[in-house]
C-alpha cells in the first residue's frame, strides 16, 4: 500500500532532530485509520473521514503524540491545525468543502519585490494560491469534497504546508524588515545545544581546510568537491539550520549540481568561499538560524531503492579508483558523503533511514557524544562499540519484519577491522536488503 511511503518515519527515538524528514514515529494504527478514512469517504461521512485521515497523520515521540495535527468538531464543522515547521495551517471542513490557509506576513510589510515574488509563486502551485486581505498575505487552499478520498486530499495539504514553511523562511531571509506571523509555536534551542553546534561547525571547517591543503596541487578538483559537498551535507543533516543558513546552503548545493556551464574548479571555489563565510559568523547571528518545530509532511518524495543502490555502487567504484591511484586521504570522506547525500536527496523507507542514521552516528561519534548519545566509535583508539552498533542495526530490521517479510539482519556480516572496512561492508549489505512487502 503506497500510503506508507509518505508517513513512515524514524523508529529510533532521538532527542534531537536530524535531517529534513520527520524525526518521529507514525501511529501504530496508521493503516487501519487510513482504511477507516477511505470507507467513510465512500459512505459520504465526510467529517468522520477527515478525522480518521488526520489521526492517521499524527506522529509520536516516545509513544506520546506530538500534536502535529489538532482537530475540533463543532456545529457540523471540523476545525483543524496542521504544523509544518514555521507554518501553521488552519482551516475548517464542512460536508461540501475544505478551506485551509496560512497567515504569512502583514500586507503592509510587503514591498514591490516581495509582491512580485508572491505573484510568481502562484504560477508554481497546483492547488494552493496566495491572496491578501486588509491585514495579511495568506496562502490559501479550497477543495470540494464531492469525490474526495484520502489520496486526493493528501497532496493539496502537503503542498500548502511545505510551501508555506519554505516561503516563510525565504521571506525572512531575502526581504528586510519582514516579520513572520503566527510563529509562536516555534521553540528556541537551549544555549548548550547551540554552543555544541557552533563549535562543531568551526571544527568541521578547520578540518576541511586542513584536508584540502594536503591534496596534490594538480588535478584535485574531484577530491575537493567530495570534501566540500560532504561538509555542506554534514552541516545540514547534523546541525539542521533554518532561515538564512538553510536557504543559502540549499541554494549553493542546488546550483552546484544544476549549473552545467561553470567549471568544477569555479564551483568548488564558490562553495569554499561560502563555508569560510560561515566560519566568520558570530555565535549570536548563528543562533538566530535555529528553532525546533513540529512537522507533518516529509519534503522528499519516495525514491526507488534501485536508484539508491546505483548511487552507492557508482560511489564505491570511485573509491576503488582513488584507492588504486593511491589517493587514500579522500576515501573516508567519500564513505561519509554517500550517507549524507542519500539522506539529503532521497525519500527513504523507515528501515533505510534508520540504518543510514546509525551509520552517520558511527562516522560522527564525537558530535553525537557531545549531545550525550552513546559513543559508537572512538576516533582516537579506532575502537567500535560493536555491541551497541549490532543492537541498533538488528532493531532497525527486526522492528519492520512484519511488513518486509524477506528482510534479514546483516550485523554478522559487518567488518569491524577498520572504519573504512566497516563502511564498505555496511554499504554492500544495504544494497542486498530485500524490501518485498507482505
Amino acid at each position: 500500500m503506497f500510503w506508507f511511503n509518505f508517513f513512515d518515519n524514524k523508529t529510533t527515538q532521538l532527542r534531537h532532530p536530524f535531517g529534513r524528514g520527520i524525526n518521529a514515529t507514525i501511529s501504530p494504527n496508521e493503516e487501519k485509520l487510513f482504511d477507516n478514512s477511505q470507507e467513510s469517504f465512500l459512505n459520504k461521512k465526510i467529517l468522520d473521514a477527515y478525522e480518521y485521515f488526520f489521526e492517521s497523520m499524527q506522529n509520536f515521540t516516545n509513544n506520546n503524540s506530538n500534536q502535529n495535527i489538532i482537530t475540533k468538531r463543532k456545529d457540523k464543522k471540523l476545525f483543524f491545525e496542521i504544523f509544518q515547521g514555521s507554518a501553521k495551517v488552519t482551516g475548517h471542513i464542512t460536508h461540501e468543502h475544505l478551506y485551509a490557509e496560512v497567515i504569512m506576513i502583514k500586507t503592509s510589510s510587503a514591498n514591490v519585490a516581495l509582491k512580485r515574488y508572491i505573484l510568481e509563486r502562484n504560477y508554481q502551485f497546483t492547488y494552493a494560491y496566495y491572496f491578501s486581505d486588509n491585514n495579511y498575505i495568506k496562502l490559501k487552499l479550497y477543495h470540494d469534497n464531492i469525490t474526495m478520498t484520502p489520496q486526493k486530499i493528501f497532496f493539496p495539504l502537503r503542498e500548502i504546508a511545505l510551501n508555506a514553511d519554505f516561503d516563510k523562511e525565504y521571506m525572512k531571509t531575502e526581504f528586510e524588515n519582514v516579520e513572520l506571523e503566527e510563529i509562536s509555536h516555534l521553540q528556541k534551542l537551549d544555549e548548550d545545544e547551540l554552543t555544541i553546534k557552533y563549535n562543531s561547525l568551526q571544527e568541521w571547517i578547520k578540518e576541511l581546510n586542513e584536508k584540502i591543503a594536503t591534496l596534490p596541487s594538480n588535478d584535485n578538483a574531484g577530491m575537493q568537491a567530495f570534501f566540500l559537498l560532504n561538509t555542506m551535507y554534514k552541516l545540514d543533516y547534523l546541525l539542521v539550520p533554518k532561515y538564512e543558513i538553510y536557504q543559502k546552503s540549499s541554494k549553493k548545493i542546488q546550483e552546484y549540481f544544476n549549473d552545467e556551464t561553470t567549471s568544477i574548479e569555479s564551483k568548488n571555489n564558490e562553495i569554499r568561499d561560502y563555508i569560510n563565510e560561515l566560519s566568520k559568523m558570530d555565535f549570536n547571528k548563528f543562533s538566530e538560524n535555529f528553532y525546533n518545530a513540529k512537522y507533518t509532511f516529509n519534503p522528499t518524495e519516495k525514491t526507488e531503492k534501485e536508484n539508491m543502490d546505483n548511487f552507492i555502487n557508482e560511489s564505491l567504484l570511485k573509491i576503488r579508483w582513488y584507492r588504486n591511484n593511491r589517493y587514500n586521504q579522500i576515501i573516508p570522506t567519500i564513505y561519509k558523503y554517500i550517507a549524507f547525500y542519500v539522506l539529503y536527496n532521497y525519500g527513504l523507507n523507515p528501515v533505510l533511514k534508520d540504518l543510514l542514521h546509525t551509520f552517520v552516528e558511527i562516522q560522527n561519534s564525537k558530535f553525537f557524544k557531545a549531545l550525550d548519545y552513546d559513543e559508537l566509535y572512538n576516533e582516537q583508539t579506532n575502537i567500535f562499540n560493536e555491541k551497541v552498533i549490532i543492537s541498533k542495526i538488528d532493531d532497525c530490521i527486526i522492528s519492520h519484519k512484519d511488513r518486509f517479510k524477506s528482510l534479514e539482519t546483516f550485523s554478522s556480516e559487518l567488518n569491524f577491522s577498520s572504519l573504512n572496512e566497516f563502511s564498505n561492508s555496511f554499504y554492500l549489505q544495504i544494497q542486498n536488503l530485500n524490501f518485498e512487502e507482505i
